[in-house]
């Protein structure tokens, strides 16, 4: 069932009318301050941390990102990493009730805003949930996995500053592989490009106007995406690629936990 989304949208900003030959979307360019040479202000980003996945692929009897990593749940790398810095204002945790006291135990020794959003059926549901609840003045929006416990403080500084600048930015790094396209019966349609190719990861930072702006549309022409910033794609505003890091995995499977572990021992992630 589609949810249904109350939104104002910003001032210039239209949603048009639906047709079925939506790939030509009229949309204005929503107008941004210049924001180069300037830091995000302290307190400034609101965190969605995605912490309700069902994580069936790991074959454990718990969502993966509650499983132990070193002896501590997955989920709160990335939650003690966004609670440390100055730029986040508050962590909306979008979870099953039944793991909340996991965060509100840990929250007893931080100094930021904790608030809870419950967990809808797709990515966008969740989404959306946390994005209800942020505070009114916050300039930035950061959506998280919960399953990257990885993710350093300095390449979330990066994507702050980008989206910052861009009104939309997501961590990603260029793809080492070779990638093909293939048809249906598994033949290959060609090589790509890898030069031009990335892969997305998380945080995915935009600004609430774009944010707001986005699920409106979606709502309207019931669109799913797999990531955040399709919905700005949507909008055919601008998304900036800001590079990341490998070793910000995505706990998945027990070959990734594994990896997460000896990623850890060799004191590569999260620097002090």
């Amino acid at each position: 069932m589609a949810l249904r989304f109350d939104i104002t949208l910003p001032r210039g900003l239209s949603v048009p009318p639906s047709s079925k030959h939506y790939s030509s979307p009229r949309f204005p360019l929503i107008s941004m301050p210049s924001r180069l040479g300037e830091a995000v202000q302290e307190k400034s980003v609101s965190v969605v941390l995605l912490a309700g996945g069902k994580g069936t692929r790991m074959g454990a009897n718990m969502p993966k990102q509650y499983l132990p990593l070193l002896g501590q749940p997955i989920a709160l790398y990335s939650f003690y990493t966004f609670s440390k810095m100055s730029e986040v204002k508050e962590i909306i945790v979008v979870c099953d009730p039944s793991y909340r006291d996991v965060f509100e135990d840990a929250s007893k020794d931080i100094k930021v805003g904790i608030k809870f959003a419950l967990p809808g059926k797709e990515r966008q549901d969740s989404v959306f949930s946390g994005f209800q609840e942020i505070d009114g003045s916050s300039e930035l929006v950061c959506v998280h996995d919960s399953a990257r416990p990885l993710v350093t403080s300095g390449d979330v500084r990066k994507v702050f500053q980008d989206a910052w600048v861009n009104g939309a930015a997501v961590l990603g790094v260029p793809v080492k592989a070779t990638i093909k396209e293939a048809d249906k019966d598994s033949f290959v349609v060609k090589t790509l490009d890898r030069k031009t190719l990335w892969e997305m990861q998380t945080p995915q930072v935009i600004k609430p106007e774009l944010l707001r702006a986005g699920f409106e549309l979606v709502n309207r022409d019931g669109l799913e995406v797999t990531d955040d910033v399709s919905i700005v794609e949507h909008l055919k505003q601008p998304v900036f690629i800001t590079e990341g890091s490998y070793t910000n995995i995505k706990v998945t499977t027990p070959d990734d936990l594994l990896l997460a572990e000896r990623i850890l021992n060799m004191d590569v992630a999260v620097p002090a």
